[in-house]
């Protein structure tokens, strides 16, 4: 048994006068105590007064949010899903459940407003940080005033933890020399272990320990998965701090990859679920939602919304076509029932430890609804359909028993998100509709929550956990951080309805916005303009001013099932007014539609603007493609000063991105080669013929870029590698990634982390170079061939 008491360090702690609950918390850091001792010429005749310690308000107590990602309402078994839910279910049964929870319909917005109490665009993520511009709403630059949870509650007295994703650091700050203003260390996380954009694999992480880099203990091969690891790092934390400090409360938010793509399970957990998906999404739809009626987790008069014309029924699919879709879901739904069990796991350790029982647990199932960017078609290569590519459902029949695993980047089909959102229309990235934003949350808190096991009807919104967590711990919202006043919180507590289950609402009013799709909240009615398709991801822009607004009455139409449009004209147009106002007041506009076009934004920070020549060392690694030389259909150069040797002399030399798409220069076998690997479709090799000799040498790729339509085809060019001036090799790339390669792959120079690019050498994985790097040296063309119209 753990021994979680230090007496020693505890008498210590004790010692010290803690400050009075009385004190101005709304201005931190909290004033320094002033002296109270004397001073006199000597110590003897001098008395001490130590700095007071600041403590949390007596009955504080431990806060733990675990946030889901890409996880549809009607996607769990505790909202009448399939698949089981066994940890959550028995948390609901000891806690309630809230079925009119929101979220912003996309992961980086929901996170940070979580956190802030803040609407998303008040913190500058009205979209993902990758996508980012220009605008006080969408720079992806959370402001110093608007203070995060874990920065208020530090200073409060906590000790605060965050595992697993963050994804709201920008994009170009993101290397292991910062600026830390912006990751989560320096928005009040004392620790920090997890990985800093919207994905990875849960095989082959791209991970960090507060500022930096490190890499798993153990490989994919010896039984490795980013959940288990999070769960295990996570209840480690836990036993320090109470060990370390038993009175004092802890903060820890808690997001595991599970279930956003790439959908990577165990094969075992996958294997649970075979079979049980072949009859497809309708009927998956239709069973869920007899579930949820039963399970009193949606009202008896609520109405199952029918299946959108642009996605295809079951029975149109061609057989072997269903038998890809069937593991699809199978794989997801192993990814969800692994994360549930491992969870539990960090919910009984924590009811476990000294101070267990005082421990309130935010438990939400979603940033978002189920994700729609897998394709209509479900996909082995992820990032291929965030750049618009389209992919062929033939390529994942040839490797379907391989969904899952560590080789691909995986995502299921827009059905299947669209099912995974029962009862609800559509799916993330649609703010307008409920199957976009209505994420059912749980909520934990022993001996405080009256009629425990039962749902919870009142509208609440991400912004709304902040005020509820400082209203229990006895905090209030500060007015001034760090000497920034802050902005009053957009949130407001929902624990009046801890004691009464059926308090009326406090939450009246609600704006929507993401990518153009927009819609408002208020008192009971939404108005909604679904604008585009969400998986329409490149030149799917729309028409705001003729945008078709829908009305619903959802107090008494749970699903949004019934459009009132027509018939209420002048209830429509009272809530278009209701949102331009909210838009105007939290900087939602201006709006805008694009995706893949915004991933390319010159004007947007980056260590690489105006920067066409680069130098690495044998070091470097690590660096995002926001801070890398940005190669994408543009000539260049990359040389090397390297010592081989002798004749077994192997590695990378130079690396960028991974299994989706990549490049790599490196020597194996002895022979110098580049290779380029298009979205795992086509892997272009040059490779020289003979060996490289040993002793100093300097070689050199160089690529010409062949002229292109952006947004429209994806040319190559060729090939030319050197060894001393000498042409050793020539070859042709015919295709070239657009915009990015991956969400969490990197430069890394002298070995490849993570995933590889290469399938030639990633059994060696990270392949480093055994000789010695010097440097490596990039220069690229500050120009782009690209085809003007006309020609």
């Amino acid at each position: 048994m753990k021994n979680y008491s230090l007496p020693i360090f505890s008498a210590l702690i004790c010692s010290l006068v803690s400050v009075s609950s009385a004190f101005d918390r709304t201005v931190l850091p909290i004033k320094a105590h002033e002296f109270q001792g004397e001073i006199g010429k000597t110590y003897k005749d001098s008395k001490q007064d130590f700095p007071r310690t600041v403590s949390a308000p007596e009955g504080a107590p431990n806060v733990i949010i675990i946030l889901l990602d890409d996880v549809g309402f009607g996607q769990i078994g505790v909202n009448g899903s399939p698949i089981p839910t066994p940890e959550l279910d028995k948390l609901r049964d000891s806690g309630v459940l809230y079925n009119r929870f929101h979220t912003t319909s996309i992961c980086s917005p929901t996170r940070a407003s979580l956190l802030a109490g803040r609407n998303h665009h008040q913190l500058g993520f009205g979209t993902i940080t990758e996508m980012s511009t220009g605008y006080p709403g969408y720079n992806s630059i959370i402001p110093p005033e608007a203070a995060l949870l874990p920065k208020v509650l530090k200073y409060n007295g906590y000790s605060t933890s965050l595992f697993g994703k963050w994804h709201n650091t920008p994009d170009w700050v993101v290397t292991e020399m910062g600026p830390f203003d912006l990751w989560p260390t320096g928005f009040g996380f004392e620790h920090f272990y997890g990985f800093l954009g919207g994905e990875t694999s849960q095989y082959q992480p791209q991970l960090f320990l507060n500022t930096t880099a490190i890499e798993p203990k153990k490989t994919h091969q010896e039984g490795y998965h980013l959940t288990e690891d999070l769960v295990e790092k996570a209840m480690s934390w836990m036993d320090q701090q109470k060990a370390m400090a038993p009175d004092k409360p802890y903060f820890m938010f808690f997001c595991p990859g599970a279930v956003h793509s790439p959908i990577h399970a165990p094969e075992e957990w996958i294997a649970k679920f075979k079979g049980q998906f072949d009859d497809g999404w309708d009927a998956f739809r239709e069973k869920t939602f007899k579930r949820q009626l039963e399970l009193g987790v949606i009202p008896k008069d609520a109405k199952l919304t029918p299946r959108p014309e642009e996605i295809p029924s079951w029975d149109s699919i061609p057989e072997d076509h269903k038998m890809v879709y069937a593991r699809q879901a199978e794989a997801v739904a192993g990814y969800l029932a692994h994360a549930d069990h491992h969870i539990g796991r960090l919910i009984d350790h924590a009811h476990e430890l000294p101070g267990g029982e005082n421990t309130l647990i935010f438990y939400i199932t979603g940033d978002n609804g189920a994700s729609p960017e897998g394709s209509m078609t479900g996909t082995d290569n992820n990032m291929m359909t965030q750049n618009g590519m389209k992919v062929d459902i033939k390529d994942q029949l040839e490797i379907v028993d391989e969904l899952g695993g560590y080789k691909h980047e995986n995502h299921y089909g827009v059905p299947w998100a669209w099912a995974f959102s029962t009862p609800f229309q559509w799916m993330k990235r649609v703010a307008s509709h409920y199957g976009g934003t209505c994420n059912s949350m749980v909520v934990h808190y022993p001996g405080k929550l009256e009629q425990t096991g039962s749902v919870r009807p009142q509208f609440h919104h991400v912004v709304d956990v902040a005020p509820t967590v400082y209203e229990l711990a006895g905090i209030p919202a500060p007015k001034e951080v760090e000497g920034a006043p802050q902005i009053p919180l957009a949130g407001v507590s929902m624990a009046y309805s801890f004691e009464e289950p059926d308090a009326k609402d406090q939450r009246t009013t609600q704006y929507f916005e993401v990518e153009g799709r927009r819609a408002i909240y208020h008192e009971g009615w939404v108005a909604a303009a679904r604008h585009s398709l969400p998986w329409e991801l490149v030149n799917a822009t729309g028409d705001f001013e003729n945008d078709t607004w829908e009305l619903y009455h959802v107090a008494e139409d749970f699903s949004q099932a019934n459009n009132l449009a027509q018939k209420h004209p002048q209830k429509l147009e009272e809530l278009k007014q209701v949102f331009a106002q909210e838009a105007e007041k939290f900087n939602v506009y201006p709006l805008d539609d694009r995706w893949a076009q915004r991933a390319i934004n010159p004007q947007r920070p980056a260590l690489t603007a105006g920067v066409y020549e680069f130098t690495y060392t044998q070091d470097t690694k690590r660096i995002t493609e926001g801070s890398a030389p940005l190669l994408f259909q543009r000539s260049h150069s990359i040389t090397a000063d390297i010592e081989v040797k002798d004749g077994m002399t192997d590695g990378v030399i130079a690396c960028m991105g991974g299994s989706t798409a990549g490049y790599s220069l490196y020597i194996k076998d002895g022979l110098l080669c580049y290779e380029y690997n298009y979205y795992t479709r086509e892997y272009y090799l040059t490779q020289a013929k003979e060996k490289i000799s040993p002793g100093k040498h300097t070689i050199r790729m160089e690529y010409e870029q062949e002229p292109f339509r952006p947004f429209v085809d994806t040319t190559g060019g060729t090939v030319k590698l050197f060894i001393d001036d000498t042409l050793v090799a020539t070859g042709k790339t015919d295709k070239m990634v657009f915009a990015r390669y991956a969400l969490t792959e990197t430069l890394d120079i002298g070995r490849d982390l993570g995933a590889s690019v290469s399938k030639r050498y990633e059994d060696q994985a990270p392949f480093a170079f055994s000789g010695k790097i010097h440097q490596v040296h990039y220069k690229l063309s500050p120009t782009r061939p690209e085809i003007t119209e006309g020609e």
